[in-house]
């Protein structure tokens, strides 16, 4: 039997995608702010999901941050939203109840 993982703070999600949206406000010196806040966000998002869902979206995680324009995409709170429809006894479940 497997041990499920606990569901990160959907407040929690949506703060760490405004930190990344933060970066777009200021121009040209935003960008730069990105090298700084994509390998912490890579890191934010394996301690919040954790396992191969954490490793696979924490790498995603960095690129998105790292790359230029892709800053919009919300990361943690679509993440959020996987986890929490994929839960056991949800509708969307895989293995529902």
């Amino acid at each position: 039997m497997t041990k499920n993982k606990p569901l990160p703070n959907l407040g929690l999600c949506l703060l760490l995608d405004v930190i990344g949206y933060l970066s777009m406000t200021i121009p040209f010196l935003g960008e730069f702010s990105d090298v700084i806040w994509a390998p912490l966000s890579g890191w934010i998002f394996y301690k919040l999901f954790q396992g191969k869902f954490g490793i696979f979206g924490g790498s995603f995680s960095f690129l998105e941050e790292l790359f230029l324009f892709t800053d919009i995409v919300p990361t943690f709170t679509i993440a959020w939203a996987i986890r929490y429809f994929r839960q056991p006894g949800s509708m969307f479940s895989i293995n529902p109840k």
